[in-house]
């Protein structure tokens, strides 16, 4: 079973204690930080500490619009986009792996907005959820 990291509310998750809590995930999660917050997306990471849930999540934004959500866990970090019931029939016809389409039938909406997590753990997955961002960006 998972378990969600970056509990304490004085620890704020700096660089040194990102790398610590990811461990060998750490190189992905630089990786997809160093890309959004690049020349071609110019994203703004923003971390901040949510009572509700006792842990710290990054709300990954471009002026005042959330694109997407990190989480950082034991196994990795996660990414979760919220879509409109309309918005999220998009994703599946984006060149992503099939196995993210295919979830996209099972999603229970929250409220107006379906939820969709992705666990990062390697390359094409972090480039499955860089195709995702580009069209949660494009419906703006």
């Amino acid at each position: 079973m998972e378990t969600q990291l970056l509990r304490e509310e004085k620890v704020y998750p700096s660089a040194e204690v990102l790398g610590k809590a990811l461990g060998k995930p750490f190189v992905l999660f630089k990786a997809f930080i160093q890309t959004v917050t690049g020349e071609k997306y110019h994203l703004e990471p923003k971390w901040n500490y949510y009572k509700d849930g006792k842990a710290w999540l990054c709300k990954v934004c471009v002026k005042s619009r959330t694109v997407c959500w990190l989480s950082i866990w034991d196994t990795g970090f996660k990414t979760s986009f919220f879509f409109t019931s309309k918005t999220i029939s998009g994703v599946a016809a984006l060149d992503i792996a099939q196995k993210i389409k295919n979830e996209l039938g099972t999603l229970k909406p929250i409220g107006k907005l379906v939820p969709l997590v992705i666990a990062v753990n390697n390359k094409k997955k972090l480039m499955d959820v860089l195709k995702i961002m580009e069209y949660k960006m494009s419906i703006a």
